[in-house]
C-alpha cells in the first residue's frame, strides 16, 4: 500500500448511498454474471435499493477514502437479512484487495450460529471464495425457485 492508496472503511449505509450501492451491484453483477439475464431493469434495481434493501435490511457499504484524489467511494455492499447474507457484491476494478474477505469476517461476526447465501452454479469465482471461507455447498437447484431462473447453489457456514 502506498500513501496513494485510499483506506478502505466498512460501515452502515445510509439513504443517501441507496444510488451508489445499487449502481456497484449493478456494475458487479454485469461483470460477474454475464450470461445471467436480469429480470429487472436498472431503474427497478436502483428503486429496489433506495425503497427495500438500504432502509429495511442490514445493509453494510465499503467506502474508499483517501489517496489518488478520492474523497468518498461506495466500493463493495454486503446485505445481511437474518443468518441469511443475501448480497456481496464489489465494484470490478475493487476485486482482489480483500474487500470481500472483511465482508465475510463481518458477517460471521454480526451471525455468530452461522449463515447460509445463494449463488448461481455459473458463479465458480464466488464458490472459490465462499469455500474458502468455510462455506460448504448443500443444495443445487435446478433455478425455478428463483426470479432469474438461473441454477443456483446454497452455501452454509456453520462455525
Amino acid at each position: 500500500m502506498t500513501s496513494n492508496d485510499p483506506t478502505i472503511s466498512l460501515r452502515r449505509a445510509t439513504a443517501p448511498d441507496a444510488a451508489a450501492v445499487a449502481d456497484v451491484w449493478l456494475r458487479s453483477f454485469d461483470a460477474a454474471l454475464p450470461t445471467v439475464v436480469r429480470p429487472r431493469s436498472d431503474d427497478e434495481v436502483r428503486d429496489y435499493f433506495r425503497e427495500v434493501v438500504v432502509p429495511l435490511r442490514e445493509t453494510w457499504v465499503a467506502d474508499a477514502v483517501g489517496g489518488g484524489g478520492i474523497t468518498g467511494r461506495i466500493v463493495g455492499v454486503m446485505v445481511l437479512n437474518g443468518e441469511l447474507l443475501s448480497q456481496l457484491y464489489l465494484d470490478p476494478d475493487w476485486r482482489g484487495r480483500g474487500i470481500g474477505d472483511r465482508f465475510v469476517t463481518l458477517a460471521k461476526e454480526r451471525s455468530p450460529g452461522g449463515l447460509h447465501l445463494w449463488t448461481f452454479q455459473v458463479n465458480k469465482p464466488a464458490h472459490r471464495f465462499y469455500e474458502r471461507h468455510g462455506f460448504v455447498a448443500v443444495e443445487h437447484t435446478d433455478g425455478s425457485g428463483n426470479e432469474e431462473r438461473e441454477p443456483d447453489v446454497r452455501y452454509v457456514w456453520q462455525p
